[in-house]
């Protein structure tokens, strides 16, 4: 399936946004997540199903001050 993630375009045989995560390299990462602009809590993403041309958003927090 085509995804675009964070503005590029990705190849992924995953179904779901946790799968999809894992397969980016994002399993353990501290990460807020959006699908096609609408935030995904991290409770939600092993029900969130991807499908073709969504557009995925990961952010990871920033530390600094």
């Amino acid at each position: 399936m085509r995804i675009r993630l964070n503005g590029a375009e990705k190849q992924l045989a995953a179904s779901r946004l946790d799968e999809a995560l894992d397969a980016l390299g994002y399993k353990d990462a501290v990460i807020a997540t959006a699908v096609n602009g609408r935030f995904v809590p991290a409770a939600r993403r092993a029900d969130t199903q991807l499908y073709d041309g969504d557009s995925l958003e990961v952010l990871a927090p920033m530390q600094g001050g």
